[in-house]
């Protein structure tokens, strides 16, 4: 019997003291409770989180890792410079720049070919006319519209594959020119006959047109940081100087910045070369690669940064309202974000004159994109390869393996992980293809 009375004072005891622990825990969860007992913050400590860097943790401040990121770039390649500069001297010259630029001086085919635009800058606005007055019909005016944009794309192709005293630059800048130019013109055409299609229905209800087209409206167009032509565009209310004075100087130092990073860092590695990179061996090109993936990396942020300027610049002198020429790219969480926001008024001009066109003809959604994507790799590809007169398409190849890249494996990459392989993409992707160009075009 004593037994039997120990053995209930002690389950007694132990009832006891799990109502106390549950009485505790019951504390922890009712905050009026809580407030109750004197020691409930010191008993329950723990609750269910994350650790900060672990994926399901929602924790985004990572400003002092960025911080240490950036000093320790800034103390390695602070390295590399004094270490290229002790072995190879200063090797900046802009003399070297001029030479690519400068042709002979009483040949200037480059200058020559950017003058010959204005003829078909000419032969579309006096289309555009005769079909706002009815003089030729849409049938035809189209017709002479593909025959004009025809002629303006293989005009620059025939000169810099047929004349040998272009120079590179001078050749790069003219293709450059003429592929906006053509992009321009194109929407300029298809814009109008949209106008005209909204005029004709106006005068059916006996609204009032739309103005006359002039030739001073379309050379803004032409000068304008845009692609997609309209007749009635936002404005600044004035110019302002000192944005101006800030655009330009930005370009200036940009400019010399980038000189430096080819002359001083790119040009030593190409010169431990002496074949081109498909004749090379598969080690010692890996090797070039992982050299130049910095210093390309670096110029092509530096390039954006240029384009960023220029396009203000452009914007501020004529008082262009619309400036949304980029968006967080540097964000993107997957490659397909990062095309929509690289480059915004070309994604603009292939979604208005390709994407939606297509789509318009029965063609699917998804085959639009491909075939606007493969459009745009194979105009990359045009623009760096005509020039430099290479063509491996690799840099048309890199495109389409960053497109399976983004179909098979952007689902598996979210967040930081997607804006990570964007960020690697970038590094190893196109710009690294480009610098394979220039190496070839060099060591040749």
């Amino acid at each position: 019997m004593a037994g039997m009375r120990k053995r209930s004072v002690s389950s007694s005891a132990e009832e006891d003291d799990t109502n106390h622990w549950e009485n505790l825990h019951l504390s922890d969860l009712d905050p009026a409770t809580e407030q109750e007992h004197p020691c409930a913050s010191l008993l329950c400590c723990h609750r269910i989180q994350d650790s900060l860097l672990s994926s399901n943790s929602n924790f985004t401040g990572y400003r002092g890792i960025l911080n240490w990121i950036i000093i320790l770039l800034v103390l390695t390649h602070a390295h590399l410079f004094l270490e290229n500069f002790i072995q190879h001297g200063f090797l900046i010259d802009v003399r070297k720049v001029l030479g690519h630029l400068i042709e002979d001086n009483f040949n200037w085919p480059s200058v020559n070919l950017i003058l010959a635009a204005n003829l078909f800058v000419l032969v579309g606005f006096y289309l555009e006319r005769s079909l706002e007055r009815g003089v030729l019909s849409s049938t035809h005016g189209h017709c002479l519209h593909v025959i004009n944009l025809g002629f303006l794309l293989l005009c620059p192709a025939v000169v810099i594959a047929c004349e040998p005293k272009i120079s590179a630059g001078g050749a790069f800048f003219s293709l450059w020119f003429y592929i906006i130019l053509g992009m321009k013109l194109y929407s300029y055409q298809e814009t109008n006959f949209w106008y005209r299609l909204v005029d004709s229905e106006k005068d059916l209800d006996g609204s009032v047109g739309q103005k006359d087209l002039t030739l001073g409206d379309l050379y803004y167009f032409l000068f304008a940081p845009t692609l997609c032509y309209q007749r009635d565009y936002p404005f600044t209310p004035k110019i302002s100087i000192n944005k101006l004075l800030h655009r330009l100087l930005e370009m200036v130092v940009v400019i010399q910045i980038m000189v430096g990073i080819v002359q001083q860092w790119i040009e030593p590695i190409f010169q431990r070369s002496d074949n081109p990179f498909s004749g090379i061996d598969i080690t010692l090109r890996v090797e070039h690669l992982v050299s130049l993936a910095a210093p390309t990396h670096f110029l092509w942020l530096l390039f954006f940064f240029l384009s960023h300027s220029c396009l203000n610049f452009s914007a501020e002198l004529l008082r262009f309202g619309d400036r949304h020429f980029y968006g967080d790219w540097w964000n993107a969480p997957n490659l397909i974000t990062f095309w929509k926001n690289w480059n915004i008024p070309f994604q603009k001009w292939s979604h208005r004159h390709l994407y939606s066109q297509l789509v318009d003809r029965k063609v699917s959604p998804s085959q639009a994109e491909l075939l606007v994507f493969l459009m745009s790799a194979a105009l990359f590809e045009y623009l760096i390869a005509l020039p430099l007169h290479i063509c491996h398409l690799w840099i048309f190849l890199m495109m389409v393996l960053e497109l399976f890249v983004a179909v098979f494996l952007g689902s598996y990459f979210h967040g930081n992980y997607g804006n990570g392989l964007v960020w690697l993409c970038l590094l190893l992707g196109p710009p690294l293809a480009v610098t394979t160009y220039f190496h070839d075009h060099y060591i040749l």
